[in-house]
């Protein structure tokens, strides 16, 4: 039982849900199109998407704890540490996660290369898209996340939105299509609000440590009106995506999905939140990123029965 409760804190596995969804996205868009569904490609894809997304959280802990990041979200009073700690409190040493997390990265590359024998060289591009994107999001030179222009939050988008939806699609039908990448614009940017809602918990500790998010580069009162403006562009998206038939009419239901970040959005104030206001945000970002996604996912399933 302990070894399990280490490995929840050292993979953050609660997270996985914001990865499993896009792919059971894409897998029923492609068995809306073709009617046949493959077990066995399903689940390689599955497992190589959920090891891809451990090893992004393995990567992001390790080199922010490199680069200072997670130490000062430790050592500032105020702000609230959202990593997995696990080096922080020295639970583990930094040469065996590093060894974890390539572990990981071998697991997501073999069900890639497996898939790639299968289906064709596309799934291996964006299996290495996404390998670069989740390496460079905190490791350097790139530091994606660091530079405070948007590259950190446009990586998360096309990492948990774009690739695992038309990588899914793909796996199943052999074949790209505007539909699947219309589909994976809503969920991906609610998942890149998950992220970027994080940085308001530890806003002080990233600028210490020279981690420009956009969240310290705008400031939390300029930060707060962009996460509500891209959350709305989330819903934006899924509009679109009923407008050009990827998703049928009665999938704006999954608008509703909007209720748990509009709840918490309504107990903030234009500026000057404590930090610890910020902690619901981030569970909201969450909830509405895997709500959306399987009530589309619902949508897509009723089309298909009803058709």
């Amino acid at each position: 039982m302990k070894k399990w409760e280490f490995f929840k804190q050292l993979t953050r596995i609660f997270s996985i849900t914001v990865m499993i969804v896009p792919v059971i996205l894409g897998t029923v868009a492609a068995y809306a199109v073709t009617r046949e569904f493959h077990w066995f490609l399903f689940l390689v894809t599955l497992v190589g998407a959920v090891s891809a997304h451990i090893f992004s959280n393995l990567i992001n802990d390790l080199w922010d704890y490199r680069n200072g990041a997670d130490t000062k979200a430790v050592e500032l009073e105020g702000d609230i540490a959202t990593h997995s700690a696990i080096l922080t409190s020295g639970k583990i040493t930094e040469k065996r996660l590093a060894s974890i997390t390539w572990a990981f990265l071998l697991l997501a590359a073999v069900c890639g290369l497996v898939l790639t024998m299968i289906c064709g060289w596309p799934i291996l591009a964006l299996a290495v898209v996404g390998a670069l994107l989740a390496y460079f999001y905190v490791a350097p030179p790139l530091k994606l996340g660091y530079r405070g222009k948007g590259y950190g939050e446009m990586a998360i988008f096309i990492s948990f939105g774009v690739l695992p939806v038309l990588g899914a699609y793909y796996v199943q039908t052999g074949e790209f299509s505007l539909t699947p990448l219309l589909l994976s614009f809503p969920i991906g940017m609610l998942t890149t609000m998950l992220l970027y809602n994080h940085h308001f918990l530890h806003r002080n500790a990233d600028a210490a440590a020279g981690k420009d998010t956009l969240v310290v580069v705008w400031g939390e009162e300029k930060g707060l009106r962009a996460s509500k403006m891209m959350t709305s562009l989330a819903y934006v998206f899924l509009i679109i995506a009923v407008a050009f038939d990827a998703l049928p009419v009665y999938g704006l239901i999954a608008i509703i999905s909007i209720i748990p970040l509009y709840k918490v959005y309504k107990t903030l104030s234009d500026k000057e939140n404590p930090t610890e206001a910020y902690l619901p945000l981030f569970g909201a970002s969450q909830q509405s990123s895997v709500l959306c996604g399987l009530m589309m996912v619902i949508a897509l399933f009723i089309q298909i029965w009803t058709t």
